[in-house]
């Protein structure tokens, strides 16, 4: 139904070519200060989509986003000194 997506930032030279970048996948933000774009594209097409941005003479650097590879449950370990303090009330 959802295909995977994954997020590529694309350091640029000038933001002359930001329109061009829309044929990568779908455009969603861009820092003018800063001069890069965040990409969204499909998982399985990320490693062709940064070889093809990076052989761009605008393009300084192309990054795929590690979000998808991160583990996002995290787990809380409880120092027991605390835990027993917190239910003294101290």
């Amino acid at each position: 139904m959802f295909e995977k997506r994954q997020g590529i930032v694309v350091w640029l030279h000038s933001l002359k070519h930001i329109k061009m970048l829309r044929k990568f996948g779908n455009v969603h933000y861009v820092s003018k200060r800063l001069k890069y774009v965040v990409l969204y594209c499909n998982m399985d097409m990320v490693e062709q989509t940064v070889q093809k941005l990076t052989s761009y003479s605008f393009v300084k650097h192309a990054e795929p986003s590690y979000k998808p590879h991160l583990k996002l449950e995290f787990e809380s370990k409880v120092d027991k000194a605390k835990e027993y303090d917190y239910k003294i009330g101290l």
